[in-house]
């Protein structure tokens, strides 16, 4: 059976959504039924409005789904992309996770496969303590946590961060580096999880 993965990204100007296309590309490769999604802006619509490249972004990705626990249920494994705001998810993340208390009270988190990536404005900027933020709720959920680790050569070229991609963003909120690199070892990431999680799908049949 082919593998539902739903890929969660939250992005205010775009880092977020081009790390999570790279995942479904990789995913794809893969056979995985793949789907994006985005978690809903709690932000006034004001406040955007003052943010050309923030403004940008919301229209070009308007048409793209808002995430519902029940999509949760429906996968069986996701990917979790997330801006790094003092250490830890965007509080847009944070607001859908806080979502999730139903279904984690009657168990439909319990064994879903999961990653996560990150951006921030600098290499030292919490990257790392972001992702495993997010995982510490991942614990809760029951879920199995999938890693890159060091198991391909792209991790290393791509900063070696072994939790899950992460990326640095400039001023201009521009990757920094060469985007290929980041890019095979956020679809190198997206591969092992769907390989994990066709593991499990197929030792529960």
């Amino acid at each position: 059976m082919t593998v539902k993965l739903a890929i969660v990204y939250y992005s205010s100007t775009g880092t977020n959504y081009q790390l999570a296309q790279w995942a479904v590309e990789g995913a794809k490769e893969s056979g995985a039924d793949v789907t994006i999604y985005r978690v809903e802006e709690t932000v006034p619509q004001s406040v955007i409005e003052g943010n050309p490249a923030w403004k940008a972004h919301v229209e070009e990705t308007k048409d793209i789904p808002v995430i519902t626990p029940d999509d949760i249920v429906n996968a069986d494994a996701i990917i979790f992309s997330t801006p790094t705001r003092f250490g830890n998810v965007a509080a847009q993340m944070k607001q859908f996770l806080d979502t999730t208390g139903g279904i984690w009270f009657n168990g439909k988190t319990v064994n879903k496969v999961v990653s996560a990536m990150t951006s921030a404005q600098n290499p030292h900027g919490g990257q790392e303590a972001t992702i495993l933020s997010l995982y510490t709720t991942m614990y809760h959920w029951g879920a199995i946590v999938v890693t890159p680790g060091y198991t391909d050569q792209s991790l290393y070229a791509a900063g070696g961060n072994p939790y899950g991609t992460s990326v640095s963003v400039d001023q201009n909120n521009e990757i920094v580096g060469d985007k290929e690199v980041y890019k095979k070892a956020v679809q190198h990431q997206a591969k092992r999880v769907v390989t994990v999680a066709d593991w499990v799908k197929k030792g529960n049949q």
